[in-house]
């Protein structure tokens, strides 16, 4: 299945399974199917080893002391949210089996060998190693679609990816903007830097940190169309459980995307056909009280009031002092042809 970024027009919705499977493969079929459900257009895994993310030391400078992982040491993190690669191709062969894209996260070089050999459609570069430059070069010689997380990056980190990337052969990128605080608060999402990273001239979409859809609908308007979302299980406890969905919230979440987008509309549509039961009950110019003929036009004798059956109010003032061709009643929608 292959997809170019640069073409997505409407939304684009990835389940981010990242650890949520716990340490067994079951529960990543399990999230396929629910994604699946939910109508995800793809699914992501992460695909790395302890070994590859860190070292195997307990010392102070790898003991995480903040955040939602707090009180762990990062290979004991990573050892418990890695998805192993005896894994992944079973996962790929399960994910075409249901009709969904998957592709993953490298984190290193060897894990994008591993993924050229399942032929992953799409590669993902996460916010944490968008300073890898030896991993953006692997992936950019791939020369597949990549899309690229800015969590923690200033826009030196950003420009220098994006030429990293290029320079190598990726030409079909994707930014998307993030923040990496888990979970994250809507009010500090800062969506207008959106426009800022339009510039680069690549499709910008939203890596969604944040509880609920409140970001996600409103980045809509900004023009985002690739949405990436953690995904758990229903009443699961794991590394990035506090920070992730579960069916019913994806689902309303996706359902609240697309509904966004198809608000958007376009500049030209069909308002009679859309609105037409109701502009019959805009003002126009009624008679409001029984005339006879030559009685003086004014605003004692004649009404701007719904319904629409009468004259356009842009006539009001200019009948004014006019006469009354003959005798009329009360209620009746005026007409030029009455006035003299």
């Amino acid at each position: 299945m292959k997809i170019k970024l640069n073409k997505i027009t409407k939304p684009f919705i990835i389940a981010e399974l990242s650890a949520n499977h716990n340490g067994k493969i079951n529960n990543i079929f399990k999230l396929i199917d629910k994604a699946k459900i939910c109508g995800a257009n793809a699914i992501k895994l992460q695909s790395y080893t302890p070994d590859s993310m860190t070292l195997n030391c307990k010392n102070r400078f790898f003991y995480i002391n903040e955040g939602p992982w707090k009180g762990d040491y990062l290979y004991n993190l990573f050892k418990k949210g890695t998805t192993p690669y005896s894994w992944h191709k079973k996962i790929f062969n399960y994910a075409k089996k249901k009709k969904i894209l998957c592709f993953s996260t490298p984190f290193d070089t060897d894990s994008v060998k591993l993924l050229e050999r399942l032929k992953t459609p799409i590669y993902k570069i996460a916010s944490f190693e968008i300073n890898h430059i030896p991993l953006l070069e692997a992936v950019g010689k791939t020369k597949k679609p990549v899309i690229i997380s800015t969590g923690m990056a200033d826009i030196k980190d950003v420009e220098l990816a994006l030429k990293t990337l290029k320079k190598n052969g990726s030409k079909d990128i994707a930014i998307l903007h993030c923040i990496s605080a888990y979970p994250s608060k809507p009010h500090n999402y800062n969506l207008h830097f959106i426009n800022k990273l339009k510039k680069y001239n690549f499709p910008v979409g939203l890596s969604d940190h944040t509880i609920g859809s409140i970001v996600a609908i409103s980045s809509v308007g900004l023009g985002v169309r690739i949405f990436e979302k953690h995904f758990k299980l229903d009443n699961t406890k794991g590394i990035d459980s506090n920070f992730s969905t579960n069916f019913n919230e994806f689902k309303n979440y996706v359902n609240d995307i697309n509904l966004s987008f198809q608000s958007m509309g376009t500049e030209k549509f069909d308002r009679l056909k859309l609105e037409g039961a109701s502009i019959k009950y805009r003002r126009s110019i009624f008679i409001s009280k029984d005339v006879i003929k030559n009685d003086i036009v004014s605003e004692k004798n004649i009404a701007i009031v719904r319904p629409s059956n009468g004259l356009h109010p842009k006539f009001f003032r200019k009948l004014l002092g006019k006469k009354f061709k003959r005798n009329f009643n009360k209620g009746l929608p005026l007409k030029l042809s009455y006035i003299s």
